[in-house]
């Protein structure tokens, strides 16, 4: 445990500095516990970490009974330990519109008013005054998005303009509760239109994107990492271990249903499994990926977070873990580096295989 990390990562244009690693946390309240899901967090702080995300709607599988409860364990962490709030970059979010989670979000829109409750909410769970990123979980608008690959105007129902998201979100910066905003799941077109009616209306501006990002799901590349690099918006990458597939721990089974192991959150629950990373292509991809890091001497984890962890798309990677051992595991792999014959071999996967989790 000899790696240190440095808050040397500025989050797009703004105010915040975070380390290249960040801790994401939808197992806690779920898989995890609030007694372990505290021994995590204080494990990351003791190896440099200073970036945590959450959620309001985690924990994730979402369940009415667990809205809130991954806000609620952090809370109780950051009251337990005195000063360990000014020594984080706490990032959160507010859910769109409901996606079959009516106990989140009722409707099809996301009003102004939606989004100051929401943030009421969680800086009440969080017991904190400001929440310093403020993330528009997915698009109001109706997108591809969560595996969905096609966007299909006649499902559009979208009754909340993006200046007034930004305009509930201005307010919500005018307060000092939150300090920079950041979208999710969002499209190349979202952040174009995000940021320009900010510049247009001096509203706040978009700091990041948090997307999807790994090795059996790279549809980022094809033109939402342009859209980031021009406008100055740093990428959060979330599941760069493919929801699991790219450990290796499906790959004896070869599947991700019910006989796949019983500890793992893709088996337990159908939601996630209807969702892209239960497609058998992505899986049959995951193992194409995971044979080729042991044939080079590695474990299928630290090649994928080595992909991750050393792309220019990237500014900070979101690991979710289940234990201290998994934890460590994965910020051991910070500074494995991929040999350009490596590189070449994977691109040449994804040629034939290209994004079947996108």
């Amino acid at each position: 445990m000899s790696t240190a990390f440095t808050p040397n990562v500025r989050l797009g244009r703004g105010s915040l500095t975070v380390t290249p690693i960040c801790l994401g946390t939808m197992t806690f309240g779920e898989q995890v516990g609030q007694t372990e899901a505290h021994a995590i967090l204080d494990r990351a702080i003791e190896r440099g970490v200073n970036f945590i995300d959450t959620a309001e709607m985690y924990a994730v599988p979402a369940r009415q009974e667990t809205y809130g409860a991954t806000e609620t364990i952090l809370g109780h962490w950051f009251s337990q330990r005195p000063g360990m709030r000014q020594r984080v970059v706490l990032a959160s979010k507010v859910a769109g519109p409901s996606r079959g989670m009516p106990w989140v979000r009722q409707g099809a829109g996301m009003t102004a008013a939606d989004i100051v409750a929401s943030c009421e909410g969680s800086l009440k769970r969080l017991r904190t005054d400001v929440i310093d990123l403020y993330q528009i979980h997915w698009p109001e608008r109706h997108v591809p998005a969560f595996g969905a690959l096609y966007y299909d105007p006649k499902l559009e129902k979208s009754a909340t303009p993006i200046h007034e998201q930004l305009e509930a979100l201005q307010r919500l910066v005018k307060a000092g509760k939150v300090r920079e905003i950041g979208l999710s799941n969002e499209t190349p077109y979202g952040v174009h239109e995000f940021v320009r009616l900010a510049e247009q209306h001096g509203l706040p501006r978009v700091a990041t994107v948090q997307n999807v990002y790994c090795l059996v799901s790279r549809a980022l590349e094809n033109g939402l990492d342009e859209t980031l690099h021009r406008l100055g918006v740093s990428l959060l990458a979330y599941s760069p271990l493919g929801f699991g597939l790219l450990t290796g721990k499906y790959d004896a089974t070869g599947t991700t249903g019910p006989d796949a192991p019983a500890e793992a959150r893709i088996a337990r629950y159908e939601s996630v499994r209807k969702q892209r990373w239960g497609r058998a292509e992505a899986l049959a991809a995951a193992r194409r990926y995971n044979a080729l890091a042991r044939q080079h001497g590695m474990t299928p984890a630290r090649m994928a977070l080595a992909f991750c962890y050393t792309k220019w798309q990237v500014a900070s990677t979101i690991i979710g873990v289940t234990s201290r051992a998994q934890l460590d595991e994965n910020l051991d792999a910070w500074g494995a580096t991929l040999a350009p014959e490596l590189l070449a071999e994977i691109d040449r996967i994804r040629w034939e295989l290209r994004d079947p989790a996108c």
